[in-house]
């Protein structure tokens, strides 16, 4: 089954009366997406896509139950939209702004801890569980429902890749694109585990990057832990050393965070390792 998001999740967005905020809430409900109103601080009591707006997460919790909150808040305001969906109890945060301090994830994540709270991204296209709903810019038409859960670092390949399997006739039953910054709400290893606890995710395609130890960290619990088959696939094997490739987090600072040195550790981890994203679905 999905993962995280389902047709029945009661979704808000903060930052509905936006451009994007707009736009996207549109395609999310056009597609499935139980949104049931958004929050502008000083737009309370107008409509947008036909649902009510609400100056803060508080005084919409008065009138509606909330399991998760897609955050498209412009960056000067979107760490103070995270505190907000936490301090009122949202399970789920997807935060699809780019550009929130390290600082400031930081503490939000050491806050976070031993809670039963989910922060995706943020910088990340966020979620989808095919056929039934998504959490923010992911396009639901190259989505096919099926039985391959996706977890992503880059958003771009995280398309390519999905659309890849689609095409070949392989669903995907949640696909999660995790963020490129440095500092990120759930990494490879939380959503790994949630994919191997789920009876019906037969298999699962990580899609990594230079820069970090994630993928090393989740190559060990794979090993140990799944009896799936996980595909990986590293980008950025041209990158040159102490140069950032697009995300934040993609910079190269130690001899194992190269895209070759990742490769080599989880191929050691019997992890099979897609030398292009094309060649993914081949490997099903």
């Amino acid at each position: 089954m999905s993962i995280l998001l389902n047709k029945d999740t009661n979704v808000i967005i903060q930052g509905i009366t936006g451009r994007d905020g707009g736009f996207h809430t549109k395609m999310m409900i056009e597609y499935g997406t139980k949104v049931i109103a958004g929050v502008t601080p000083g737009k309370g009591g107008i409509e947008v896509a036909g649902k009510p707006v609400f100056n803060s997460v508080s005084d919409l919790k008065k009138e509606f139950s909330v399991d998760a909150t897609t955050i498209f808040v412009p960056p000067k305001f979107a760490a103070d939209a995270i505190w907000e969906a936490i301090d009122e109890e949202i399970k789920l945060i997807v935060v699809i702004t780019e550009g929130i301090p390290a600082l400031e994830m930081l503490k939000i994540k050491n806050y976070i801890k031993g809670k039963n709270i989910t922060i995706i991204g943020p910088n990340c296209p966020g979620l989808i569980s095919p056929g039934e709903a998504k959490m923010g810019i992911l396009p639901g038409n190259i989505c096919k429902k099926g039985n391959i859960g996706v977890i992503s670092r880059s958003g771009t390949l995280t398309y390519e890749v999905v659309y890849g399997l689609t095409t070949a006739g392989i669903g995907q039953t949640t696909v999660v694109g995790i963020g490129g910054d440095p500092i990120i709400g759930s990494r490879f290893l939380k959503l790994l585990k949630m994919f191997n606890a789920d009876e019906e995710t037969e298999g699962i395609v990580l899609i990594g990057e230079i820069g970090g130890n994630d993928e090393i960290i989740a190559a060990d619990y794979i090993k140990e832990n799944v009896k799936k088959p996980v595909i990986a696939f590293i980008a950025g094997k041209t990158a040159p050393k102490g140069k950032r490739m697009g995300h934040a987090g993609a910079i190269i600072s130690g001899k194992n965070e190269t895209a070759q040195a990742k490769i080599e550790y989880l191929e050691k981890a019997g992890i099979k390792v897609a030398n292009l994203p094309q060649d993914i679905p081949g490997f099903f």
